[in-house]
This record gives C-alpha cells, sequence and structure tokens, in this order.
C-alpha cells in the first residue's frame, strides 16, 4: 500500500471517529424579554415581546438539534418560559416551571438548554410565571424530520404558523389582581391570531398567501387561556397529517376543533378561485361566541373573500358530539418513518400490563370567599423554593408532603387541602390516567417530560368496565387532553423519563389557582443515563441557596 494511500486511509478513519463521537447540531438564540405596547384586539395594552415581537421569534429546528437559549430578563417581575410539549428527556431543569426552576429575576439571563431528541411536530413555547401568558412571550416552536427521513407526505410549498387563541383586553397585572383577590377572569373579550383581530369587511393586509395548485402546511395552535377554538378555511378542506408531535393518518375536515394548549398541522391545497379567502377561528363551548378572520390570498387572485363565511360545527349537547366523534378519528400512522415521541418504538402499547390507575377529578371551591381549583380535593400552591430542588438536594420534608393527592378521589374527603402537590412515581411503571370531569365547562390537560396514548374520551363517569371501548391500537401519541364538560377521558404512558413533570390544565386561570400538580419519577440507579445533574447555571433559591452542591451522577 503507497504512503498517499495509507495516509488517505487513516484519515478517513480518523474523520470517521470524529463524526462518530461528533454531537448533534446546535442552535443558538439570544432574547431580550420586555414590555412593549401591543393591540391584538384594537385596544393598546402592555404586553411582553421577546426581541420586540410578539409573537415572540419562531424557532425552526431538526429532530435531535440541540437548542440553547440565552433569557434576558428586562421586565420588573421573574420570569420563566416552557417549551410547550417538546420533551426534555432526562431533563426537567430546563422545563420552565416554577416547580423546577427559580425564576429569571428582573435584571438577570438564564441560558437554556434542551436536546429535540427523537421529536417531530408543531409546540408552542409561552411563559408559565404569573399571568404573562395572558400578555405575549409566545412563539410557535418547528421540529422537522431529517432530510434522510422521508415524511408520509411531499414537502409543502411553504409553512405557516397560526397560534390562535382567546384574549383579554384587561392587563396582564390586572388578570393577576383579579384572581389574588379570589375572583375569576371572566370571559375573554376576543380571539386574535398572530397577535391581531379582524372583522369580515376589514381592509387588512393578508397574513398568508398561496399560489394556485400548490400545497401548503398549517401548523395550528391554541395559545389562548380559556376557549377551545373551531378552525375553518372558507372554500378549503383541511387534511391533518400531524398532532403534536405524532403522524396521523390523512382525514380531511371542513373544521377542526383545536383545544386549549394543542397544536396540529393541517395540508391546504390551493385549488380554488384565484382571489381572497377567509381563515376563520371562532370559540367553542363559549355561552358568548366570539371570531375572527384573516385573509388568505392567492398570488394573482382577483376579487375579495366572500362575506358568507363556513357556518361552525353545532353547538350544545350536539356540538359536544361532534367534537368526540372528530377526536375519535385522530388515528396515529403507524407505518410513518419518522421520529417517534416516547416510549419509544411502543407500537403495542394496548399488550402492555398497567402498573397503575390514577383517577383525576377537577373541582373548583370557595374558600374564605376565594376562589380555587383544585384535583382530587387539592390545590396547588408554588413554594419559594422549587419542588425538584428541594428533593435534589435531600430536603423535600421542609417544603412539602408526597402523595397528598389519592389515586381514587374517592377516598378523599370534602375539604380542600392548598399545599404544594407532588404524586410520587415509580420509574418505569406503565400507568393509566383518567380524567374525569363533573362540570360544566371543557377542560384541557398537559403533562410535561412525556407523550402519553390518548385512548378513550366518553360523556359520564368512568369505571373499570369503559376499558373495552379503548383504542388500544393507534390512538394519537400526543402530551394534551381535552375533558368534555361532564366526561371523562383516559390516557396511557410509560414513566421512563426521570424527573419532576407538571400535569396541568391549560387554563392558566385553573393553574394560577391550583389545578396542577408534580409527578416525581426518579431512577433507582440515580444514574447519568437515566436524568442529567443539574446544570452548572442553574439558579438556587429557597432553602437550597446556600447548601452544598449534592454529589452528581457519574455514569
Amino acid at each position: 500500500m503507497g504512503n498517499m494511500t495509507l495516509v488517505t486511509l487513516l484519515l478517513c478513519l480518523s474523520l470517521g471517529a470524529m463524526m462518530v463521537q461528533a454531537e448533534d447540531p446546535y442552535l443558538f438564540f439570544e432574547w431580550n424579554v420586555t414590555y412593549g405596547t401591543i393591540t391584538p384586539l384594537g385596544v393598546p395594552q402592555q404586553g411582553i415581546l421577546i426581541n420586540g415581537q410578539f409573537p415572540g421569534p419562531r424557532i425552526n429546528c431538526t429532530s435531535n438539534n440541540n437548542i440553547v437559549i440565552n433569557v434576558f430578563n428586562k421586565l420588573d417581575e421573574p420570569f420563566l418560559l416552557t417549551w410547550g410539549g417538546v420533551q426534555q428527556r432526562k431533563n426537567s431543569w430546563q422545563d420552565g416551571t416554577l416547580g423546577t426552576m427559580c425564576p429569571i429575576l428582573p435584571g438577570k439571563n438564564f441560558t437554556y438548554h434542551f436536546q429535540v431528541k427523537d421529536q417531530i411536530g408543531s409546540f408552542f413555547y409561552f411563559p408559565t410565571t404569573a399571568l404573562h401568558r395572558a400578555a405575549g412571550g409566545i412563539g410557535a416552536l418547528n421540529v422537522h424530520s431529517r432530510d434522510l427521513i422521508p415524511v408520509p407526505f411531499d414537502r409543502p410549498a411553504d409553512e405557516y404558523n397560526v397560534l390562535v387563541g382567546d384574549w383579554y383586553n384587561k392587563g396582564h397585572k390586572t388578570l393577576k389582581n383579579i384572581l389574588d383577590n379570589g375572583r375569576s377572569i371572566g370571559r375573554p373579550d376576543g380571539i386574535q391570531i398572530n397577535g391581531k383581530s379582524t372583522k369580515v369587511g376589514d381592509n387588512v393586509e393578508p397574513i398568508f398567501s398561496m399560489e394556485p395548485s400548490k400545497t401548503y402546511r398549517y401548523r395550528v395552535c391554541n395559545v389562548g387561556l380559556k376557549y377551545s377554538i373551531n378552525f375553518r378555511i372558507q372554500g378549503h378542506a383541511l387534511k391533518l397529517v400531524e398532532l403534536e408531535g405524532a403522524h396521523t393518518i390523512q382525514n380531511v375536515y371542513d373544521s377542526i376543533d383545536v383545544h386549549v394548549g394543542q397544536c396540529l398541522s393541517l395540508l391546504v391545497n390551493a385549488n380554488q378561485e384565484p382571489k381572497d379567502y377567509y381563515l376563520v377561528a371562532s370559540s367553542r363551548f363559549s355561552k358568548k361566541p366570539l371570531s375572527t378572520v384573516g385573509i388568505i390570498r392567492y398570488t394573482n387572485g382577483k376579487g375579495p373573500a366572500s362575506p358568507l363565511l363556513p357556518p361552525p360545527p353545532p353547538e350544545n349537547t350536539g356540538g359536544i358530539a361532534w367534537s368526540m366523534n372528530q377526536f375519535r378519528s385522530f388515528r396515529w400512522n403507524l407505518t410513518a418513518s419518522a421520529a417517534r415521541p416516547n416510549p419509544q418504538g411502543s407500537y403495542h402499547y394496548g399488550k402492555i400490563n398497567i402498573t397503575r390507575t390514577i383517577k383525576l377529578v377537577n373541582s373548583n371551591y370557595q374558600i374564605g370567599g376565594k376562589l380555587r381549583f383544585a384535583i382530587n380535593g387539592v390545590s396547588h400552591v408554588d413554594p419559594p423554593t422549587p419542588l425538584k430542588l428541594a428533593e435534589y438536594f435531600g430536603v423535600p420534608e421542609k417544603i412539602f408532603q408526597y402523595n397528598l393527592i389519592k389515586d381514587d378521589p374517592s377516598s378523599a374527603n370534602n375539604q380542600v387541602i392548598i399545599a404544594p402537590s407532588v404524586v410520587n412515581a415509580t420509574f418505569r411503571n406503565f400507568v393509566e390516567i383518567i380524567f374525569e370531569n363533573h362540570e360544566k365547562t371543557i377542560q384541557t390537560w398537559n403533562l410535561d417530560g412525556y407523550s402519553f396514548f390518548a385512548v378513550a374520551t366518553e360523556p359520564g363517569t368512568w369505571s373499570p368496565e369503559k376499558r373495552k371501548n379503548y383504542n388500544l391500537l393507534d390512538a394519537v401519541s400526543r402530551h394534551n387532553i381535552q375533558v368534555y364538560p361532564r366526561s371523562w377521558a383516559a390516557v396511557m404512558t410509560t414513566l421512563d423519563n426521570a424527573g419532576m413533570w407538571n400535569l396541568r390544565s391549560e387554563m392558566w386561570e385553573r393553574v394560577y389557582l391550583g389545578q396542577q400538580l408534580y409527578i416525581s419519577v426518579l431512577s433507582p440507579e440515580r444514574s447519568l443515563r437515566d436524568e442529567y445533574n443539574i446544570p452548572d447555571n442553574h439558579p438556587l433559591c429557597g432553602v437550597v441557596e446556600k447548601l452544598p452542591l449534592p454529589a452528581p451522577y457519574t455514569a
């Protein structure tokens, strides 16, 4: 073998070794969080901007990318962001909730570092502190499939993010004061799309454009505080292709319900007469219907949009049935070759033995004349020391008591407990969680750190024999589930992601007043294979602020 050939071989081997050891790509961001005047419903109010923008900057990344975001808090109050369904594998330190992190104090910064490991899909980030979600600080987070991984549809001509939700004209500090005084914030004042609200006939610029005969991907997220939203586009069919990080069977809909906190992707073909069309977003299950529109313009379009809007789905009892049937039509595409949400490779979840059933019932109370929301009789409050830090430093007894919430709410008495709420769970157990809603309003629930299989939702109350109605084959793997009025929903998941994870209502009034809990999932191995150590830059506060760091995990 010649010298040059040998050198070339050695160089190739060296480069190959470097590639094997190389980390996945990094994306770096620097965000300045400030106040600014915004007018989503035409009324000026104090909003929260990121780099001067509302909505905030869009994150476009690819499966397995490392995301590094240095957040500078230039508000006059503490601030945190969470990443809306993006799973922090082994890393609840970056989850951005008050149970896991000390908030970023005014004038300070914190650098988030997380990986979108084995994930694809549509998500959004938002603030978890105070009532900041009512003021902005919200943006899209799109996770694309890697180029080598086939996607079950052709590449669209373009992608559009639609951040839609109800909105209040009262400022976020006023809303917080209302809740602090024990009253409800009441009904929203309107609906906004990407920070704007428009009526039929308004002379406004289009929010999106389409070329004839081309197909576009609309990533739609409900970023509101209270109302479910029905989404539709005048004269165009909506093909569902992705729901909260899972490719779906590609059913076609005239309109689709998007519940609070949920995201999905729709393919829309520009196959109509070239002109303007209205995109319509209207509230669901609300006593006072609210709606807004936006204009979609064909690039060579001639003529305005018709003032005749496509009708919303039926309301009242029929509306619940319509929406419930739509939920049942959602199916996971098991043949799609793409990053799959956890549990990894779990195509046969219906054959796994359930090791624990947790039944959660939401409720509201008047305590001393003040409104509180609770789960199984426990109304959560965030202590000054984050729960995860107290547990990690070995002093949980100073901050909280495990398992105030019982798995069966019938064992709870009629007195509500106001305290930090942490459920102790066993690592890698396969659990069934039942959400039972006895109230007249729809609920939406989110579980951080996991995707779960949404196997059923039905009217009435749950009982074990209802399991015969579960979809145990191709239920969509997702992280949000809606529970209709006086109905129940069931989900199943493997608790294989060690950490402290927030399970909460997505209605932020309810979160703020107690309708949330944390699930502590500790690996008995205390190993880096299961959970990362506390980051070097992680701020300390409360009773752990002056304590020495525990011995780190090593292997």
